[in-house]
């Protein structure tokens, strides 16, 4: 990353801020909420052969809002299981929050919660060194495969860790959509390998597909209105620009021209259109489903 650039997650408030703007200003969270409801459940159906526990692993787990609407859909379809969820988030501020909603919610009685205050890699490790045999019905890594070292083995670790019909869910940001042209055009000034590997859903398949690993695939098109990032000092704008390239106050930082052909490349209709004299970035997400 260039010299003056800070990445946007080592700045926790900046980012926090900048991702609850993402939130109500994309359709990112609705996109995530018609899947679970309409279509994980029937994936979910296929899952446990019989047993009466299930073994279920969220990996990046934020504050649990999604975790505990899938943890609901699994219920409704196996409704005598109980369930080991293992939590597995490295922020000390997220974990909490997703204690306090847990706290919160009713009729959870059903889950048993193990709390991991660890990243990916180091929750593998201690995994390995555990030597922890027992294996998972369902696993969710989702939008974080970002900020892993390596995320093809971060994968492969994962997917080992199946039952016989397990199901390994990875949601990413689309390869086909406007993240994936920023990405492409923009990886060697935006992208700090030390924090993100600014890797796409598309990057995953192909992996996958090298690897003749069988998924199912699943797009969920999702749009973001990023009008303000066009208006010159707007702190909406620029926390949106942060948030696109994952740099601190980029549109201050950026040397100008590099500025000027990321705003080209996000209002080029390649990424974005026009509705209503707003302007509508593609931020469709993919999902698949891995096999064991």
């Amino acid at each position: 990353m260039t010299a003056p650039f800070r990445s946007l997650v080592k700045d926790y408030p900046r980012y926090l801020k900048s991702f609850e703007l993402f939130l109500d200003r994309s359709s990112e969270h609705q996109c995530m909420q018609d899947f679970i409801h309409n279509t994980l459940p029937d994936i979910l159906g296929s899952i446990g052969g019989g047993r009466s526990i299930f073994n279920v692993m969220g990996v990046g787990s934020g504050t649990g809002e999604i975790d505990l609407e899938m943890l609901a859909q699994l219920h409704m379809k196996h409704p005598q299981v109980k369930v080991n969820n293992e939590v597995v988030e490295p922020s000390t501020d997220m974990l909490h929050k997703y204690k306090v909603l847990a706290s919160k919610t009713p009729n959870l009685d059903y889950i048993n919660f193990s709390w991991n205050k660890m990243t990916a890699s180091e929750f593998e490790k201690h995994w390995q060194e555990r030597k922890l045999g027992k294996k998972m019905d369902f696993i969710h890594l989702i939008q974080m495969l970002y900020y892993v070292k390596d995320p093809e083995t971060t994968v492969s670790f994962f997917r080992s860790l199946l039952d016989e019909d397990g199901k390994l869910l990875i949601i990413q940001v689309s390869g086909e959509g406007g993240w994936a042209k920023l990405i492409r055009t923009y990886r060697a000034a935006l992208c700090n390998p030390e924090i993100s590997q600014c890797v796409t859903m598309g990057d995953i398949k192909t992996f996958l597909d090298t690897k003749d690993i069988q998924y199912s695939n699943y797009v969920l098109q999702s749009h973001m209105d990023i009008t303000e990032c066009f208006t010159e000092g707007d702190e909406v704008g620029e926390l949106l620009l942060d948030f696109l390239t994952e740099v601190v106050e980029f549109s201050k930082n950026a040397p100008e021209d590099l500025k000027k052909g990321v705003l080209d490349l996000l209002r080029h209709p390649d990424c974005s259109k026009e509705v209503d004299g707003r302007i509508m970035f593609n931020s469709s997400m993919e999902v698949v489903v891995v096999e064991p």
